[in-house]
């Protein structure tokens, strides 16, 4: 489990499953970035957001604010849940960074917990991580109610937490009960929005005439979705490559599939088709059409334009080998180096739902748990 990489990618359109995530990242030597964040999420769309530089916690979604405007009280005391995690996550982090030998560079802590529920079997997955530098360092089991340590650092964190029954008890009631009345609460606040589909727009797209073909579906709505090419009615595995679902600025999502055709005839493009299913069942098929490709190539040149071209570029390289070379003789004899640098980035998404104590009155890396 990378805790760093927040993506979770399915290819199984057959069921709705929804969710509700939240992430704290607390990070350290990493410049022009608060030190700690959280961020909520519904569904892979952010919900909530706090930082440790504004110290508000702000509503990212309309229907979250409609609940803040018929519930503030709820809402102040989701504030201050967030202000008191702060004040808990950044010594704690230095506690682990101790424990790890890390004395400094970047470093990024991250906790996310939160639940899955099937809309149609029902089922319910919840779940409690802890990471460091996207490895992990603790980890809560709902089924056993125990947390599990899978390093020796933090193997003192596991007994303490273990033996606070509280704790354990709260942990077991949030994950069995809270959570799921949390997410279903705002699906019903935001039905509109989450609760609806949109079926995207499918375009077919080639770089040059003998680079793959790719099937590219934007604009759909909920992100859980497939893309597939068939030929004649079967779906195809080794031709095809399969891209990521990625969200839009709009909320929405996109993605792609290439597929190869070295092998196939001209006359044998229409018996392929590009599939997509989205989540529900709801099913999209596009019969490739060599005449409606989006290129960004005109036809061939002749031989002959090739040869002057080809003859023009090694001109051009060679010159600019010379300059080079040049300059880095140059270089060379004024002692000068080449200067490099890094810029560390973070980023995280979450959901609402507060576990209240979870992340606010315990310490997480505290020698002695405390309820």
């Amino acid at each position: 489990m990378k805790l760093i990489v927040l993506l979770f990618l399915c290819h199984c359109a057959s069921a709705v499953r929804h969710s509700l995530h939240l992430f704290y990242t607390v990070s350290s030597g990493v410049p022009n970035l608060p030190d700690f964040v959280i961020v909520g999420m519904v569904d892979d769309i952010q919900t909530i957001y706090y930082d440790s530089n504004t110290e508000k916690l702000e509503h990212k979604q309309d229907y979250i604010k409609k609940d803040t405007a018929d519930d503030p009280q709820h809402w102040e005391s989701q504030s201050q849940r967030a202000q008191a995690a702060q004040e808990w996550f950044k010594p704690n982090m230095e506690i682990l960074m101790y424990r790890l030998n890390q004395t400094g560079g970047v470093h990024i802590y991250q906790n996310m917990y939160g639940c899955e529920w099937d809309d149609e079997t029902g089922e319910v997955n919840s779940f409690e991580q802890h990471g460091f530098d996207g490895e992990d360092f603790i980890s809560f089991d709902v089924k056993t109610g125990t947390w599990i340590a899978p390093r020796q650092q933090a193997v003192i964190t596991k007994h303490n937490w273990n033996n606070n029954e509280i704790f354990i008890a709260f942990l077991k009631n949030y994950f069995t009960h809270e959570c799921l009345d949390y997410l279903k609460k705002y699906l019903e606040l935001g039905r509109s929005s989450l609760l609806r589909t949109e079926l995207p727009s499918v375009s077919f797209l080639q770089k040059t005439p003998s680079s793959p073909v790719s099937c590219h579906a934007t604009g759909f709505y909920p992100g859980t979705a497939a893309l597939m090419w068939t030929k004649d009615g079967v779906e195809l595995h080794e031709e095809v490559q399969h891209g990521e679902i990625l969200p839009n600025q709009d909320g929405t999502f996109q993605l792609s599939a290439e597929l190869n055709l070295e092998s196939a005839q001209p006359e044998e493009w229409r018996r392929y088709q590009c599939v997509f299913q989205l989540a529900g069942g709801k099913n999209m098929a596009s019969t490739l059409d060599k005449t409606k490709i989006l290129t960004n190539w005109e036809n061939p040149p002749d031989q002959n334009v090739i040869i002057i071209i080809i003859a023009v570029v090694c001109v051009l390289l060679f010159t600019v080998a010379l300059i080079v070379g040049a300059v880095c003789l140059y270089k060379k004899m004024n002692g000068c180096r080449q200067q490099k640098s890094d810029c560390p980035s973070s980023s995280s998404s979450t959901d609402v739902g507060s576990k209240g104590s979870q992340g606010t009155s315990q310490p997480l890396m505290m020698e002695e748990a405390k309820s």
